[in-house]
């Protein structure tokens, strides 16, 4: 089982490839985009809010209930995935704040035996241009109790290479206990 990050120009291309049976899409709500045709409603969560980390006007800012579903949906995932045939695709705009932030949550999630800097360095690894959104980390972290160790070890790794827009990449689902 893996899980996919991209940015939104390739996801069609990720999804063509077989490359993930499930989506969640992390985007805005004038950006985010119609249930995708060939994914079963209930295999794709549109999680509907901007990338920052204060409020502005007109802006939709990332509250806890937006990070119970996205753990919910990738516990589900997981839990229903068979034979490790399943993969999850995430995406935001650029493919580097909400998508890399909601990677690094579900690795979380679904590693209670890791530690959030392995989470972290596992996502670094896999792209070096990552800069997860520190309020739906921060948020995370509170929501999966991990008394700010969430946040400690994304803000260890640095800002990372500087991109534009991010680079399709994987990551293991379930990581050795570290």
């Amino acid at each position: 089982m893996f899980i996919h990050v991209c940015p939104l120009p390739v996801i069609e291309r990720t999804l063509l490839s077989g490359a993930a049976t499930h989506l969640l899409s992390v985007m805005g709500p004038r950006d985010m985009i119609d249930p995708w045709p060939g994914i079963e409603r209930h295999r794709h969560l549109r999680v509907i809010v901007n990338d920052i980390v204060e409020p502005g006007e007109g802006l939709v800012m990332a509250e806890a209930h937006h990070i119970e579903q996205i753990v919910d949906f990738t516990k589900d995932w997981a839990a229903n995935a068979t034979g490790g045939e399943q993969n999850l695709l995430i995406h935001c705009w650029a493919g580097i704040s909400r998508s890399t932030a909601t990677a690094y949550i579900a690795l979380c999630a679904l590693n209670k035996n890791a530690t959030e800097t392995q989470a972290a360095e596992t996502l670094r690894a896999a792209a070096p241009f990552a800069r997860p959104n520190l309020r739906l980390v921060g948020l995370a972290d509170t929501v999966l109790g991990r008394k700010g160790r969430m946040v400690g070890a994304i803000e260890a790794l640095g800002d990372g290479q500087w991109q534009a827009t991010g680079q399709p990449f994987r990551l293991p689902a379930i990581l050795e206990a570290g």
